[in-house]
C-alpha cells in the first residue's frame, strides 16, 4: 500500500515491519503507473514477467488518500472487482485505526513539519468529500510549513457547509488564531446559527481574545445541495471565482466586512444560484502573490487563465488544484513560498438521479 504525501506530490509505501530492507521506492504522482492509478482513481494493469502487476485506488471514505498494489498470475473482471473493493475495506480500515495511532501521519511525511503545519493539519477536513450532488475538495501549500490558512466543510443533510480562514502572519501565532477561529466556526456551524451569526461572532471570538491587531480575513459559504444556492459571507477576503461552461466567468461580489478581529459592520449574506456543471474556487492571497526572484506577482489575471485551461480540459477537482499548486510552485522557482497558498474548490452537479 501507499499513501500520498500532504504536498500531493509523491505516494510514500506503507512498510512491511518484517521486511524493512525490502521496501519499495516511493511513487512519483505525477509519472507512474501507481499515480495514474491515484489521479484518475480507477484500475491499472501492467504486464510483468512474474505476472499483471495491479493498482487499486485506496479511499478514505470519498477521501483519495493512496494506492495498494499486487501482483497476480493472472487477471480477470471478478479479480480486478475484489482488489478494487480491497481499497475501499483498507481505507476505511486505515481511517479506524489513524484515530488511535501517528503511524499513517508519520508515513505521509516527506519532510520535517513544522509545529505550526502540523496544528494545522490536524485542523483540516479531508481534502476530500463528495456528498450527493456536490464535491468539495481543498489543498494548503507549503504543505510542510503551512501556518494561518485553513478550510473546512461538512455535508449536514440537506446543507454543505464551507469555510476558508487566512489568519495574519505566519507560524505558530497564525495557527493559533485559525484554530480559534476555525473553533468558533465549527461551534455554531454545529448549533445551527445563520451565516451571519457564525461571521460576526467569529470576529468578535478573535477580538476578545487578543489586545492587539490580530485578524484573519476569510469566507463562510453554504450550498442548498438540492437546489445549487450557494450563500455566502466575506471578511476582507479574496472574492470566489465562478466556473461555469469550463472557464471563469467573473467574481462573486459582496460587499465584505473588516477582518475578524477588527470589528465593524454585520455582514452581508451574498446568494448566487448555481447550474449544474458550476464550481466555485476559494482561495488565500499566498495564491496570487507568489512572487518570482524579480518580484513579479503571480496575480489573479494568471490564477484565473490556468483555471480557464484545466477547467475547459474537465480536470477533476483534486487534480486541477493540485496542477494550480504546481504552476504556483514552479513561478516562485520551485521554491517553497513565502507565504500560505490554500484553494477550496466546490461543484455542484445537480440533483443527482434516482
Amino acid at each position: 500500500m501507499y499513501l500520498v504525501d500532504f504536498g500531493q506530490t509523491v505516494l510514500e509505501p506503507l512498510p512491511d515491519w518484517a521486511a524493512h530492507r525490502d521496501l519499495p521506492a516511493a511513487e512519483d504522482v505525477a509519472t507512474t503507473m501507481a499515480g495514474r492509478c491515484f489521479t484518475n482513481q480507477g484500475i491499472v494493469t501492467a504486464e510483468r514477467d512474474d505476472g499483471v502487476r495491479v493498482w487499486a485506488p485506496l479511499l478514505e471514505g470519498s477521501d483519495h488518500t493512496g494506492v495498494v498494489a499486487a501482483t497476480f498470475p493472472a487477471i480477470d473482471d471478478d479479480v480486478l472487482r475484489s482488489f478494487e473493493e480491497l481499497g475501499l475495506l483498507a481505507g476505511y480500515l486505515i481511517a479506524a485505526q489513524a484515530r488511535c495511532t501517528d503511524l499513517y501521519n508519520l508515513y505521509r511525511r516527506r519532510h520535517r513539519m513544522s509545529l505550526a503545519a502540523s496544528m494545522q493539519w490536524d485542523l483540516l477536513p479531508p481534502l476530500m468529500l463528495q456528498a450527493g450532488g456536490v464535491a468539495v475538495t481543498g489543498l494548503v501549500e507549503p504543505a510542510y510549513d503551512v501556518g494561518g490558512d485553513c478550510f473546512d466543510y461538512a455535508a449536514n443533510g440537506p446543507l454543505l457547509d464551507l469555510a476558508i480562514v487566512d489568519a495574519m502572519g505566519h507560524g505558530v501565532g497564525s495557527a493559533v488564531i485559525s484554530s480559534l477561529a476555525m473553533g468558533s466556526y465549527r461551534h455554531d456551524r454545529r448549533e445551527g446559527r445563520s451565516l451571519s451569526a457564525m461571521h460576526t461572532n467569529l470576529g468578535a471570538t478573535i477580538a476578545s481574545r487578543y489586545s492587539d491587531s490580530s485578524f484573519a480575513t476569510g469566507v463562510l459559504g453554504r450550498i442548498e445541495i438540492a437546489t445549487g444556492l450557494f450563500s455566502w459571507t466575506n471578511a476582507g477576503h479574496p472574492l470566489p471565482l465562478l466556473i461555469r461552461g469550463g472557464r471563469v466567468i467573473g467574481e462573486l461580489q459582496n460587499r465584505p466586512t473588516p477582518p475578524w478581529g477588527i470589528g465593524g459592520r454585520e455582514p452581508t449574506v451574498a446568494v448566487e444560484s448555481l447550474e449544474p456543471g458550476d464550481s466555485v474556487m476559494l482561495y488565500t492571497d499566498g495564491v496570487t502573490e507568489a512572487r518570482t526572484a524579480d518580484g513579479k506577482e503571480f496575480g489573479i489575471e494568471q490564477l484565473i487563465d490556468l483555471t480557464d485551461r484545466h477547467a475547459s480540459e474537465m480536470a477533476k477537482p483534486d487534480v486541477m488544484l493540485r496542477t494550480l499548486v504546481a504552476h504556483v510552485r514552479a513561478y516562485q522557482g520551485g521554491e517553497d513560498l513565502s507565504d500560505d497558498a490554500t484553494l477550496v474548490l466546490v461543484r455542484w452537479d445537480g440533483v443527482p438521479d434516482h
